[in-house]
């Protein structure tokens, strides 16, 4: 599902608050490996909770962002560009059965008896869910909705400096195109990104995604915690959440840590929790080989190196959580990993490979 469409190769740039990751993949002889990448940071202000407050200086950012990849230099202006997830609603609706020209013209109609903002206000797309087992005698459409006043924001910024909108994607459909093997699951899987300024929850089941839903918790409120707790400044506080984590908690620098982090940590499994119950009472109608809820979670952004945090949020839900692996449609089955940008530095451009997924497909 896309907002805009052309239809040449292009590279994936994942856009966040304080962000910049650029990713383009090249394809030879069917197989497919990495081109070039790069990140870059970006002032606090000039993007708030998605939102561009500053589309010159962004602008001016990318620009200097493309320059500086590392690999091989850009030599497409085409782009395929994340938009902020807290911005995004996401929802599969039901629809009777009709032809796809039916379709594109009552699923607007429709989307309005779920959406939260007037219709003439922003941007709706959609694709059809495929079931895995087909037997239902309606459709299942997921909605994709956005404001005209955020997309047009990044569409603006992103011609100023001078790139070419090919498509632009909801986070949350980037991550999943790069964690999920073949965009196939036949058990429902829980998709954790978890941010320098918040952290997403995502469900994707069947063919998907099905629930999305970001929360105010992050890396950077772990740094601030650590060093409140401590009483040292932030950047001793970082230093310390990388070397320690959460893995030993009950030996002295170790146990401090856990104890300055525990308030955050609590609410982290209290909204997963309450995602989980949310989506398992309104999963009904995926018509998969099971309804036991989520089989496994994953992880990916840069909290998910945060030492021992995957075994503690197994051992808090009884749900198996590992590392994501974002190369895992891109890669052959026997690599996790390229020399460049090794397989932990990978997490944290998960969105940006999804993106170049995306791009590299061309459709």
């Amino acid at each position: 599902m896309d907002f805009l469409s052309l239809k040449p190769e292009a590279f994936g740039l994942d856009i966040s608050d304080l962000s910049l990751k650029i990713i383009k993949l090249k394809k030879k002889r069917g197989v497919l490996s990495l081109a070039s990448f790069g990140e870059t940071k970006i002032k606090p202000g000039i993007i708030e909770e998605g939102e561009i407050k500053d589309e010159e200086s962004l602008a001016k950012i990318i620009r200097e962002a493309l320059t500086k990849v590392r690999g091989k230099k850009l030599n497409s202006k085409y782009v395929v560009a994340s938009l902020p997830e807290e911005k995004a609603f996401l929802q599969v609706i039901q629809m009777p059965l009709m032809t796809e020209e039916e379709l594109r013209r009552a699923v607007r109609f429709e989307a309005e008896n779920y959406i939260p903002l007037p219709i003439d206000k922003v941007y709706l797309d959609f694709q059809q869910v495929l079931p895995l087992y087909n037997h239902l005698d309606h459709l299942d459409v997921l909605i994709a909705v956005l404001p005209k006043k955020t997309i047009d924001s990044y569409t603006s910024c992103l011609k100023k400096a001078g790139l070419i909108p090919w498509a632009l994607e909801i986070e949350s459909q980037a991550i999943s195109r790069a964690l999920v093997k073949d965009e196939v699951s036949p058990s429902p899987l829980l998709l954790i990104d978890l941010g320098a300024t918040r952290t997403s929850f995502i469900i994707f089941a069947g063919c998907c995604l099905r629930f999305t839903s970001s929360i105010q918790v992050s890396t950077q409120k772990f740094t601030e915690a650590i060093s409140k707790g401590l009483k040292v400044d932030l950047d001793e506080a970082k230093k310390l959440k990388l070397k320690y984590g959460i893995k030993d908690n009950t030996k002295n620098k170790g146990k401090e840590i856990f104890e300055a982090l525990i308030p955050l940590l609590s609410y982290l499994i209290e909204k997963i929790k309450t995602h989980l119950n949310y989506y398992q009472s309104h999963a009904s109608h995926e018509h998969l080989p099971s309804s036991k809820g989520v089989a496994k979670i994953f992880l990916c952004g840069g909290g998910a190196n945060f030492q021992g945090l995957s075994d503690f949020i197994s051992s808090e839900l009884k749900i198996p959580v590992e590392l994501g692996n974002p190369w895992v449609n891109i890669l052959p089955k026997s690599l996790k990993e390229v020399p460049a940008l090794p397989y932990k530095e990978s997490l944290r451009y998960t969105t940006a490979l999804g993106l170049a997924l995306r791009g590299i497909r061309q459709k």
